[in-house]
């Protein structure tokens, strides 16, 4: 007689999934690191804007960058762009 096995399921996550951004984003720049990205994104925040940071490199499994591998792209939702930009500009 073939013995029967028990399926135990994943436990599923009880947050609800976030609500998708109204707007959509847009960059307004490209860093060459993390710490840049930063200091960008500390700028932009005091002004009122909301900022997404988004980078191909896991920090964690790679804590180093060479070239283009560490850059890191400044995202703003579209509505905020120019304004983001100006900001930037400004010395």
């Amino acid at each position: 007689m073939a013995r029967q096995a028990k399926i135990i399921p994943f436990p599923r996550s009880r947050r609800a999934t976030p609500p998708a951004s109204s707007s959509p984003v847009t960059a307004v720049r490209r860093c060459r690191d993390q710490a840049e990205a930063l200091v960008v994104r500390g700028l932009l925040e005091s002004e009122g804007i909301r900022v997404v940071l988004r980078s191909t490199l896991a920090p964690s499994v790679y804590p180093f960058s060479v070239g283009d591998q560490g850059a890191v792209t400044v995202l703003v939702s579209e509505h905020d762009a120019e304004r983001a930009r100006a900001i930037l500009a400004r010395r």
